[in-house]
């Protein structure tokens, strides 16, 4: 039987610690999907869905799947035949906010949720304090891969 897991997010952009928990994923499941969460329609943040969709794809190798979406995650994870949802924990502040959200998604189709603990070098990094950086000239090597760090750099110097 193969294993499915969904890694969620904005990924407004992927930073290091997304890479790390993604890759830690990969060891667990047969199959692992990154999965932008956005409606192209309505573009929000830096980034718009398909540049997240490029940075993620670039980032990876074809062992990770890339997709978005822009329902309910239930709906994406029982159309795809997914088995489990993969969550990145900081602290106890993403704890809070996360937990009530892996509940409902359980409650309304029983999939159950992982949360991994994010790796202590990667601990402070969130994409919106990385970009608040990049905004006012701050260094941010390091916090993403390469190729999206020049891409955050680059939008802020327009």
């Amino acid at each position: 039987m193969t294993t499915k897991a969904v890694c969620p997010g904005s990924f407004d952009p992927i930073t290091l610690g997304h890479v790390d928990i993604i890759n830690r994923a990969a060891v667990m499941f047969d199959e692992v999907t990154v999965l932008v969460t956005a409606n192209p329609d309505k573009p929000s943040g830096l980034f718009s869905v398909e540049e997240r969709v490029d940075f993620i794809r670039e980032t990876f190798d074809s062992r990770i799947k890339v997709d978005w979406w822009s329902g309910l995650l239930v709906d994406y994870t029982t159309a795809h035949g997914i088995d489990t949802l993969v969550k990145g924990l900081r602290s106890s502040l993403d704890y809070e906010y996360e937990l009530p959200m892996a509940q409902m998604n359980r409650r309304l189709s029983g999939i159950d949720t992982i949360f991994l603990l994010t790796d202590e070098k990667y601990g402070y990094i969130s994409s919106s304090l990385c970009k608040q950086v990049a905004k006012f000239g701050g260094d941010v090597t390091g916090m993403f891969p390469e190729h999206v760090g020049r891409a955050v750099v680059e939008k802020y110097a327009q």
